[in-house]
């Protein structure tokens, strides 16, 4: 079988790669004027990382989560149907990494219940089981 081979022409593959830099370019220079574009700092989470342990619990819920920034926090343990059963926090916290055991004391029953953490206008909720 014979072999063909293939040559390309450097620079028509040249004028093509700044065919393309060029549009890349231009599209570039508009990222920061397009009123859908959104700084780093407002995709910042206030509340991240939340986590609920152990689960199932017995006697004592031990929450861990991050703040972005200073913030007014509500920790809430709510029922199957959304009905508040217990607060757990509702106070101002500062911004960092924040970690909170909360005794139980026999309030809650066996069964599934949800952790709502509220921090500004953002809401983490976690379900949870009771042994």
């Amino acid at each position: 079988m014979p072999v063909a081979m293939v040559t390309a022409d450097s620079s028509s593959v040249s004028k093509r790669l700044d065919e393309k830099r060029i549009q890349r370019s231009f599209f570039l220079s508009f990222r920061n004027i397009l009123p859908f574009r959104t700084s780093p700092v407002e995709n910042e989470k206030l509340l991240s990382n939340v986590k609920v342990f152990p689960n199932p619990i017995a006697d004592q819920i031990n929450l861990s989560f991050r703040l972005g920034n200073q913030s007014s926090v509500s920790i809430k343990v709510m029922d199957a149907l959304g009905n508040e059963v217990m607060t757990l926090l509702s106070q101002e916290l500062d911004a960092g990494t924040q970690n909170h055991s909360f005794d139980t004391n026999g309030k809650l029953t066996n069964g599934f219940y949800f952790i709502r953490v509220s921090a500004g206008t953002e809401t983490v909720v976690k379900r949870i089981s009771v042994l």
